[in-house]
Order: structure tokens, then sequence, then C-alpha cells
């Protein structure tokens, strides 16, 4: 479970972000420090983000109002990859941001926050104290258990997630979303062949979380090298048209060769211009180009770049996984790729993580680099067709 779908399954959000950093100050006033895509959503809807911020201003201190504009906040950072979103969702927490005993809905929507910058530690930190409060509503119990699941779930720590689903699984919760999760694992390790048939009818069940289900489905078919893992992305596409979705898709299209295929679900409902792309589809937009021959491949290779060195002044050394793509699929840099892959592979441990240190480690030369994923699945059971491909 990626960290963007932990989050997606508490009801809140996840996109490519900013991490926090010490100020870079640009040495004129004209100086670019980063582009940013259009605030996305309809003209309504912007109206109404600027009628919120001046109730901020006048009202910072309403309880209500600011979880709800920071739950909208925090969903339109996963729709639509816009980093400036979380620190709007912050600004609206801010009076309660560094307090211990802030109301648990403001230091859960923190923890999310927290968990969207990739700061994994301090929002399991977050998560850590809120749950073990007494009198904590069902609601809420419900939602920081689910991601903090799925935060261990992304650092490879699976029995402890395991622990986690099952309480969601059991009553008093006794929710879909913990079965689902168990059977997610259970297919990662391989300890039940019957996990497809299990989320499958998880699928079917009223008041199921469909369009996860759908990923989890895709997801599942793509690790044991199922085709019909293309049907059921496209499905949950359908079902939650959302930046982490839409990625994954055109990742299983690049790896069956069809890089005009994922070229068009990246830009898909997106704005024109590639430099209005968030950060996630226009790395698969780069690569999908490149692989295809297309004569936009340099312009997005170029404005990527320019987004990375951006990140870099900032200090923001987040997004390994995407650094480390683009080096190795975009630049032909196998040198990098491997510098980065094993730095991202320290802080996450999904199968896509694994694959890419594999592929990185290969192309390098290094394939001794590449041990500490061979250790991982070894310990893990890890299951992943990919993996054998790759290893």
């Amino acid at each position: 479970m990626s960290a963007a779908r932990a989050c997606a399954l508490a009801c809140l959000a996840v996109a490519a972000a900013v991490a926090s950093a010490a100020p870079f100050t640009p040495r004129q006033d004209d100086e670019v420090v980063e582009r940013l895509p259009l605030r996305a959503g309809s003209a309504g809807e912007r109206a109404r983000q600027r009628a919120e911020q001046r109730v901020l201003a006048q009202q910072p201190r309403d309880l209500g109002l600011a979880l709800r504009a920071a739950r909208e906040a925090i969903e339109r950072s996963r729709r639509y990859g816009d980093p400036r979103d979380l620190g709007t969702a912050q600004a609206w927490l801010r009076p309660w941001w560094s307090d211990p005993a802030a109301p648990p809905a403001a230091r859960l929507l923190k923890a999310t926050v927290l968990q969207a910058r990739h700061d994994f530690d301090a929002a399991l930190g977050e998560l850590d104290r809120l749950m073990a409060e007494r009198g904590l509503p069902v609601a809420l119990q419900a939602q920081a258990a689910l991601t903090r699941a799925g935060i261990l779930q992304v650092r490879g720590r699976w029995d402890e997630a395991r622990a986690g689903c099952q309480r969601l699984a059991a009553p008093p919760l006794s929710l879909p979303h913990g079965h689902a999760c168990l059977a997610e694992l259970d297919s990662l390790q391989g300890r039940d062949a019957a996990a497809t048939q299990r989320l499958a009818a998880l699928d079917r069940a009223p008041g199921a979380p469909h369009a996860w289900i759908a990923l989890l489905r895709a997801e599942l078919a793509e690790r044991e090298g199922i085709a019909t893992a293309g049907t059921l992305y496209a499905r949950a596409l359908q079902l939650d048209d959302d930046l982490y979705v839409r990625a994954a898709y055109a990742d299983w299209l690049l790896d069956a060769g069809r890089p005009k295929d994922a070229a068009a679900i990246v830009r898909a409902g997106q704005p024109e211009g590639v430099d209005q792309l968030p950060d996630t589809l226009l790395l698969r937009l780069a690569i999908a180009w490149k692989r295809a021959g297309d004569a936009g491949a340099a312009g997005a290779a170029t404005e990527m770049q320019q987004r990375f060195e951006a990140a870099a002044l900032r200090g923001d050394t987040s997004h390994g996984r995407e650094r480390a793509r683009f080096a190795l699929d975009v630049r032909d840099d196998a040198a990098t790729a491997l510098k980065e892959a094993t730095m991202n592979w320290a802080q996450q441990r999904e199968p896509a993580d694994a694959v890419l240190l594999l592929r990185a480690a290969r192309a390098a030369k290094q394939p001794d680099a590449a041990e500490p994923v061979r250790t991982f699945v070894r310990e893990r059971s890890m299951r992943d067709q990919r993996l054998k491909e790759g290893g």
C-alpha cells in the first residue's frame, strides 16, 4: 500500500509535496524559483477557496471551518498534485499544529500532511500518540489505524502493518478496508493463493471502498504478471481519477511496451502545456515520449530536470523514487540512478522500489548493490513476478 493510497483510504490525501526546509533566497527579484501548475478546479471552486482564505484571516481559530477546509485542501493535493494545497492545509491547522493537546481531528490531519511530505517518522509518532488516547471516536480510530498501517507497509514493516489491518477487520471496527489490506499483505508474501478471489469478493460487497479495491486488484495482477491488470487499472481510474491511479496505470503501460498509450493516459484531462503537468505525470510523459521517439521528449526532460534542481535548492531530498527513475529512464545515467534508488530504498520498500533498485544495479553493472532488496525479499517472502525478471 503506497503512502498515497494510505491517505486515500482514510478519506484524506497525498501528492508530491514540498518538504519543509531552510528558505532559499533568490539572487534577484525576477529569478524563477519554481514553476507550479495552474490551480486546478472550476472557477466557482477557486472563488470559494479565495473566500475561505479571507475567512481564515478573520476567524483563524474556527475549528470546524479549519478542519473542513484542511481536508478539502489535502484532497485537492491528492487529485491535482499541487504542493501549495498542503501548505494551505497546514495554514488552516496552524493554531493547533504544535499543540500536543490539540483536538484529535486536527492532529490526524497534521499526520496526514506530514505523511504526504514523506516525513514518515513524524507522521507515525503523531498517529501513535493519537491512537494511545482513551475515548477516541471510532471514526478517528479507523482513519488513524488505516493511515498508520499504510505508512508501515511503505516502510517495509509488514508485521506491524498486518496488526493494524487486523485491528481494522476485527470488531468493533469490522471494516472492509481491514480485510482488503490483509488480502494485499497475504498476496505480497504469497500466503494465500486465493487473495485475488478475496479482493474480488470484497469488491462486490456493498459499502466497500470499490475504487481502492480495484487498484489493489490491478496491482496484485501486475505483480502476478496477469494481463487483466490493464483492465483493472482502467476501472480504478474510472472510479477514482487521481494522480496515483493515473500514474500507476501509465507505469503498467510503459512496462507493457506501450509508451504512446501511456502518454495518452498521462495527458487525458490534464493541462495542455507540459509545464503545467504535476511532477508525477510529467515524469511518466518524459519517459513515454522518449521511448516513443516523440519530438516533445527533450522539452519534457528539461522541464523535469529544472523541477528537480529547484527542489534541491529548497533542500527537498524526498521523492527519491522519481529522481532515480528520471536518471535511469530519461537521462540514461545508471550511476546516479543507483545512488538515488539506494537512498530511496532506505525510506520506502514497496515492490516498485525493489524493482527500481534491481534495475538500477543491473544498468550500473553493480549487481551486489541490490543485495538489500534480495535480503528483504528472502526475509519477507515477497512475491512479485517483476523481481524474478529484474533479479
